[in-house]
């Protein structure tokens, strides 16, 4: 049988809804200026799905120092790997600054968070060792997981008894093996916005000898006094032993980076295959985020404001009767329920008729019967933006009760 002879019959979850879904429900374009308000099959939208969490991506210092930097170096220096000809003096400057501000003694830039982590994982664990993670960790993560060739074990979502089991039987097997154990959970999880335990799991290293490595994507820049994450947010910071992060988030950009003591950071540095056999990050993305990070730093009145509105948001839905589940970060989760047929014909509903723009997330991502609305509010959204989605979704809520969604999905059909 020729390979391809098979795909069809293996598009898997999503891609079984392609024909409707394609360039609508997924791959969609959103064009105009990086807002709260863009366009979508040429309307404006209110648009809730952009991970621009500081409004940084039209920010002017961001923007001018962006062409400048493009105009200075072109987009390919440096070329090569780091390792080989892609080192930088303003590669290293800007480790030695993002290490600082997550308080760790030494950083490693990434060219890409998420191909960073899945080699991290690689790189640090071996046959002997035991990986225990989340179960609703990211995709990376998972991925990078997949890719251990030893035991690895996965504890019920921030559910600390069930970490606790897997960590006993990880111990086990490393008593035998002469092996290490690695636990990684997120700093925020993308899909429910709940934080991980981070404080609660750092406290069982008194049981249990182990390694934390965090993914703080959603975290950085929007948690803590000083926008240092969860950690901080948590008052655990120095108990992260690997902490993580990507520039796609509150940074608005392209990279990412790990930080830790000067000795994994330079283990990394020799064996993550991701960056030693790629292209080392452009510099003209190196400094954009040097002035990214200046603006986390010295302007707070970004993050004040991007809670306001997370605040306004989030209490809004709640008082309206909306369930958000757990979230204690800016992801806002609306939960409802719903199959993917009656999820399609609401987010329709909503950009058609509301010109409301937010992704939905259904089966496989979460279980049967689940929908969730996920909305991301930013530093840029206004309070007019607030009170139209308020009342668009609470209008939603109640026709999804009546069977208004379900009788609609059922005449599509």
């Amino acid at each position: 049988m020729d390979l391809f002879d098979r795909l069809n019959d293996r598009m898997g979850p999503l891609g079984s809804y392609m024909d409707q879904a394609d360039g609508y429900f997924a791959f969609p374009k959103l064009e105009g200026e990086i807002s709260s308000r863009m366009n979508f099959k040429g309307k404006e939208h209110i648009c809730w799905s952009l991970n621009n969490y500081l409004g940084l991506a039209n920010h002017p210092e961001v923007r001018r120092a962006d062409a400048q930097a493009a105009a200075d170096y072109g987009m390919a220096y440096p070329m090569g790997a780091r390792m080989m000809s892609g080192q930088t003096s303003e590669h290293e400057a800007l480790e030695k600054d993002l290490a600082a501000f997550v308080q760790k003694p030494a950083a490693y830039l990434l060219n890409f968070g998420y191909q960073g982590m899945v080699s991290a994982i690689d790189a640090l664990v071996a046959r002997h060792d035991v990986v225990v993670y989340d179960a609703e960790s990211h995709a990376c993560i998972v991925d990078g997981v997949r890719l251990h060739q030893g035991k690895r074990f996965a504890f019920k979502h921030n559910d600390m008894p069930s970490l606790c089991v897997c960590l006993e039987r990880a111990t086990a097997i490393t008593s035998k093996s002469g092996g290490a154990i690695l636990v990684i959970s997120e700093g925020v999880f993308g899909m429910r916005g709940d934080q991980g335990r981070l404080k609660e799991i750092v406290a069982l290293k008194s049981q249990y000898q182990f390694r934390l490595l965090v993914d703080d994507a959603h975290g950085f820049g929007t948690l803590g006094a000083t926008g240092a994450g969860a950690g901080e947010e948590q008052g655990v910071q120095d108990e992260i032993d690997i902490y993580f992060s990507t520039f796609a988030k509150s940074m608005a950009s392209i990279g990412a980076f790990f930080a830790a003591e000067k000795k994994v950071i330079d283990f990394l540095r020799y064996n993550m295959r991701s960056q030693i056999f790629a292209k080392s990050l452009p510099m003209a993305f190196v400094k954009g985020a040097q002035v990214r990070l200046n603006l986390l730093q010295t302007q707070p009145a970004l993050k004040e404001r991007l809670w306001e509105n997370v605040t306004a948001l989030q209490n809004g839905l709640k008082a309206r009767g909306l369930e958000i589940g757990e979230t204690n970060s800016c992801v806002t989760p609306v939960y409802l329920e719903g199959d993917t047929e009656e999820a399609m014909t609401i987010v329709r509903d909503l950009r058609e008729n509301y010109r409301i723009f937010c992704s939905m997330v259904v089966y496989p991502v979460i279980p049967k019967g689940m929908i969730i609305l996920r909305l991301i509010p930013t530093a840029v959204h206004t309070e007019e933006d607030i009170a139209i989605s308020l009342d668009a979704f609470t209008e939603v809520a109640a026709k999804l009760k009546t069977g208004y969604y379900r009788k609609l999905a059922t005449t599509a059909g």
